[in-house]
């Protein structure tokens, strides 16, 4: 989820949270709402990781700041950073709370999405994922927008920030329920087509919460679909063609009535045998064991060939989009048939160079 709804969801769950009668020494409302935010936003400080290139701060990202464990250290080191600046206004009890709560709720919105967030490290590289909510969701970021506006028109009172997470909380069982259509749309598909071993996922997309990436994997193929739960009759954009809107109309074309639906099939090692054999050696050097860890559902971008040299590169269909090329491409290099195999020039987080 983007840093700033993180933030105002730290914001707003420290003025829910607030104390109907504070005791001597407390927060004020506005002091606790500042700390939610800062607290929510310290998570995301592991983007200093991009310093040392893409591919580290994408395997690493939602790792040790991410982290259940380690929260209690975090929200001490905040709170003790936050009373040193108040210039001791405040002790590092009476923030210690509140950055809990800050810290807490930014892991809680991360888990919601599809990227995974590892809650265990660092003991446990293990990404966790609950993927009900899309990594910018406009609804999510607007509820509790409301929540903070309406509060301003009651300073002293902590109830439209409370009633701003009910509404969050029951937005987000919402699209539990529509991942749970998405997944019976993908079993349905599973067995019609007789793939009894195959397995079904479902992941949020952009611009609505109806828009769905539907994914049947077996072994090392996989069958997708993007579906809009809410369409009856495919769409078409109407509108700009280029710009920003027009990109948003693309996009959001892509995902067409579940009925409708038109399941493309990829392979991790492509459908060239003789090439899948070199995307095989590529995929199991050494040298790109960061990635295989990373990558749930590896496929195959292109291999590219220069002389005696050759690049393989593959993305991840997690982070594909209609109408654009894929983000977080990566791959290795080697610069003759019996060199040694290299990462790839980084290619940026969206997509290749």
């Amino acid at each position: 989820m983007d840093t700033l709804t993180h933030a105002l969801s730290g914001a707003l769950l420290a003025r829910a949270t607030a104390p109907v009668k504070p005791v001597p020494g407390a927060l004020t409302p506005g002091a606790r709402m500042t700390v939610g935010f800062l607290a929510a936003a310290f998570p995301d400080s592991d983007f200093v990781l991009r310093l040392f290139d893409t591919l580290t701060y994408v395997t690493l990202h939602r790792g040790v700041t991410h982290s259940i464990l380690l929260l209690p250290g975090w929200a001490l080191l905040l709170a003790w950073l936050l009373s040193f600046l108040s210039r001791q206004r405040y002790s590092w009890r009476a923030i210690y709370g509140t950055a809990v709560l800050g810290i807490a709720i930014h892991i809680a919105g991360d888990v919601i999405t599809s990227y995974g967030t590892m809650v265990l490290a660092p003991f446990s590289r293990q990404a966790f994922a609950v993927p009900f909510t899309f990594i910018i969701d406009p609804y999510f970021t607007a509820i509790i927008a409301i929540g903070l506006v309406a509060g301003r028109s009651r300073p002293d009172s902590r109830y439209p920030a409370v009633l701003s997470l009910a509404v969050l909380g029951c937005y987000v069982g919402f699209q539990g329920v529509l991942h749970s259509d998405a997944i019976q749309i993908g079993e349905a598909y599973r067995e019609n087509k007789g793939l009894i071993n195959a397995q079904v996922h479902a992941f949020p997309q952009p611009l609505s919460p109806f828009n769905w990436k539907i994914i049947v994997n077996y072994k090392d193929e996989y069958e997708v679909a993007l579906v809009n739960l809410r369409r009856k009759l495919n769409y078409a954009p109407a509108g700009p063609a280029s710009g920003i809107l027009g990109m948003w109309g693309r996009i959001d074309a892509g995902y067409q009535s579940p009925a409708a639906a038109a399941w493309a099939r990829y392979k991790q090692f492509g459908d060239n045998s003789s090439r899948a054999v070199l995307a095989r050696q590529a995929w199991n050097q050494e040298v790109f064991a960061r990635f295989r860890g990373f990558a749930s559902f590896p496929v195959l971008d292109q291999i590219e060939f220069a002389g005696n040299a050759v690049c393989v590169s593959f993305f991840d269909l997690r982070f594909t989009l209609p109408s654009l090329p894929p983000s977080l491409v990566f791959g290795v290099c080697r610069d003759s048939p019996r060199g040694p195999w290299r990462l790839k020039q980084d290619p940026g987080l969206f997509g290749r160079d």
